[in-house]
């Protein structure tokens, strides 16, 4: 097995890390130096007196390329060694980490999330932020996860060339990987861990308004795509309610279809495109049983909401769009694309 530390600017906590897991075990361990630059070379040569290795960019480049660094390291050794990803800032307890590899060993074929309590005092960002991402990945996977900003994981050796070509070079590379891993066929095995934040986690490089976007951003692109498709949609709706005397199923059927059009086309090149290759032949019919899936249900809660009950074509509108959204970007990442 391969511990890998991917590191930025650490302090000495990270040396007593190292020394830790030297009493714990006696895997390998493999430090990756993001750039730290000359201020912080005693300590990557103390890691490397310890037994380490140590690989460097000669720049900052962020943690997701920092991991894809020690991932190609591994498989490039040839060795099928199982990897524990942990974090340099004294978060992550020799226990916990070997908890991770017991986990490993029992549940092959998943990966290991290192998932903390958050009891005590936490830091209200971290707390704040790992409820957002944890509230979005749920809702729009399906999967609840306990702890979705962990840096504690593991990885059976058989992942590591679909590790080295996810998408993402910084903190977004990791909930890329979140993402990814069901239509990979990878499932997620939660092992508890202790919540240890040293100083309020000042020791963190994460920026919350940069990093923040960058992990949220597949969901925004989404929203923007479906935000662009929903005000064709009411266009057309009105349009066609005009053109055919206020027939209200012609008329969601209508408008559903050509934003339907421009919105696979939008999903398929530019949202969902990279995950994976997926033919037209393919995408487009399951696409279209979505769509007609979600005309039905558009079609039955507005009737609910503007024939029977009385409400605001636009508000039914709104209502309805709102309802549907996030089933949709669960069926298309889940089944389509």
């Amino acid at each position: 097995m391969t511990i890998l530390i991917p590191s930025y600017e650490p302090d000495d906590r990270l040396i007593a890390l190292i020394h830790d897991l030297r009493e714990a075990t006696d895997d390998s361990i493999l430090v990756v130096d993001d750039g730290s630059g000359e201020d912080y070379r005693d300590i990557f040569d103390t890691v490397k007196d310890a037994g380490c290795t140590v690989l460097t960019h000669p720049t900052n480049q962020g943690k997701g390329l920092a991991l894809k660094t020690g991932f190609d390291y591994v498989r490039r050794q040839g060795h099928e060694d199982e990897v524990i990803c942990a974090d340099s800032d004294g978060q992550h307890l020799p226990d916990d980490i070997l908890k991770i590899k017991k986990a490993l060993h029992e549940y092959p074929n998943h990966i290991v999330l290192g998932c903390r309590r958050f009891t005590g005092k936490v830091p209200l960002r971290s707390r704040l932020g790992n409820s957002a991402t944890r509230m979005v990945y749920s809702l729009t996977t399906g999967t609840p996860l306990t702890d979705t900003q962990t840096g504690l994981r593991g990885y059976s050796s058989n992942m590591l060339d679909w590790l080295c070509q996810l998408p993402g070079d910084r903190f977004e590379y990791e909930m890329n990987m979140l993402l990814e891993a069901p239509n990979a066929g990878y499932c997620f095995k939660e092992v508890p861990i202790d919540t240890v934040y040293l100083d309020d986690n000042k020791s963190s490089h994460f920026r919350p308004i940069i990093d923040s976007a960058k992990v949220y951003f597949p969901f925004m692109k989404f929203c923007a795509s479906s935000g662009f498709a929903a005000i064709m949609d009411f266009v057309l709706l009105l349009l066609f309610l005009h053109w055919t005397n206020a027939n209200l199923l012609v008329s969601v059927i209508g408008a559903r279809f050509f934003s339907s059009v421009m919105n696979f086309m939008v999903n398929r090149g530019l949202i969902f495109g990279k995950r994976k290759e997926v033919s037209l032949r393919k995408a487009l019919p399951l696409y279209y049983a979505l769509v007609l899936i979600v005309v039905l249900l558009n079609y039955g809660l507005m009737h609910l909401l503007n024939e029977i009950m009385g409400v605001h074509l636009v508000a039914a509108k709104f209502i309805t769009e709102a309802s549907l959204f996030l089933f949709s970007y669960w069926a298309q990442r889940k089944f389509i694309y």
